[in-house]
């Protein structure tokens, strides 16, 4: 127990022991003490405490207690017959041949709370798209976590060679509860796969999250994800680019107010030439909300003829909001095209101005205006529904 000194040895012995009884679909006991012992070991990597941060992610550990092995957190509904849909435990004893091709092959478990996720994985949902089908209605998955509950929802994805799918993850949790969870996707040549999620957790649950894609070859893949609840969102959202010709898209959005603190992190690596990658980032803050983005991208020496773009712009609506942006590029090839930019400021008040001067008062002002700078993110959603709701969402944060 050397390894968990930092914590309390009572709480990381309760945590060992509570491994025993979820069972060795999709994992052996022996493999979630390893993924477990590196949770313990890895550091975070996120901001430490200080001035503007008010939480210590490497004291984070969750109540052994408070995770329920038999709760049914996570369901998926899917109108095509075509499409594979179903929980992990059934994909582990059904299609044993197909999980192996997605689960475990990608680098979400390479981070300390990706490590703790896949060490309680368990529930969660597995998708399959047969070579290609077109899926023209959304696979919707559902994550809800109970109150005070300790949750760890696991998704995989596969998409097979030519598919098309469009996944909606809705993720509620009550007061109280803490939710670390994880999402695979793995797609082959030629496909095209949007994954949205939208996150509205009750302002006291902790959601920590990590997701990672691997597109094929000449395939796209979008990510999009609205964090817009929680007091405490932590999220990693990677793309690794492995074959030449694919089209990656990060598309983020968030907004704390009150207490909530947001930390998210975008990472698109283009390990292969010949591929594209955008990422974009809209927040805001008021009140006391922190946030911090880090987005790297990362092209390797070989990856020559990549194309990637970060743009990162937040909004600060009171003089005690805080939001840091933190674009980095890491470019080992010359023949590349890459940039960043990032903007952090108040609304202009030259546009205040002009509102007003036709009538508007400041606070509706404000609103659109706010609503309007998250719009070039939102249209990015896949459905108008899902976009409806993110603008509902965003009002009442404004109201």
């Amino acid at each position: 127990m050397s390894s968990a000194l930092r914590y309390e040895a009572s709480a990381a012995e309760s945590l060992y022991e509570r491994l025993a009884s979820l069972g060795d679909a999709p994992l052996s006991l022996d493999e979630r003490r390893r993924l477990l012992e590196r949770f313990f070991m890895l550091p975070s990597r996120r901001e430490k405490p200080g001035r503007f941060w008010r939480v210590d992610f490497d004291s984070i550990v969750p109540d052994a207690g408070a995770i329920d092995a038999s709760a049914t957190i996570s369901s998926a509904q899917s109108e095509d017959p075509a499409v594979v849909v179903c929980d992990l435990a059934t994909a582990a004893r059904e299609y044993p041949a197909l999980l192996a091709r997605a689960f475990g092959t990608t680098d979400v478990a390479s981070t300390k709370f990706g490590a703790l996720a896949k060490a309680f994985a368990g529930h969660g949902i597995f998708a399959y798209v047969p070579a290609d089908h077109a899926c023209d209605q959304p696979v919707v998955i559902h994550h809800r976590a109970p109150r005070d509950a300790a949750v760890f929802p696991w998704v995989v994805v596969l998409v097979d060679r030519g598919a098309r799918i469009t996944i909606v993850e809705r993720l509620s949790a009550d007061s109280g509860a803490l939710v670390c969870g994880a999402t695979e996707v793995v797609t082959e040549e030629h496909s095209d796969v949007t994954y949205a999620i939208l996150q509205q957790a009750d302002d006291t649950a902790r959601i920590i999250t990590s997701r990672a894609a691997r597109p094929g070859r000449d395939a796209q893949f979008a990510w999009a994800a609205a964090e817009l609840g929680s007091e405490l969102t932590a999220g990693d959202l990677s793309v690794s680019i492995e074959a030449p010709g694919a089209t990656a898209r990060v598309t983020a959005l968030f907004f704390p107010r009150g207490a909530q603190h947001v930390d998210l992190v975008s990472t698109v690596e283009h390990r292969a030439g010949e591929a594209s990658s955008e990422t974009l980032v809209k927040s805001a803050a008021r009140e006391r909300g922190q946030a911090r983005f880090l987005g790297n991208i990362r092209i390797a020496p070989h990856a020559q003829g990549s194309d990637a773009r970060l743009r990162d712009d937040a909004l600060l609506l009171s003089p005690t909001a805080h939001v840091d942006s933190v674009p980095a590029l890491e470019i080992g090839a010359n023949d590349v095209k890459a940039y960043h930019g990032a903007t952090v400021g108040a609304i202009d008040v030259e546009q205040i101005f002009y509102m007003e001067s036709r009538g508007i008062d400041r606070a509706a002002a404000e609103r659109m205006i706010a609503l309007g700078f998250f719009e070039p993110a939102i249209e990015h959603f896949p459905s108008a529904r899902l976009r409806d709701e993110i603008r509902a969402a965003l009002t009442e944060k404004l109201a």
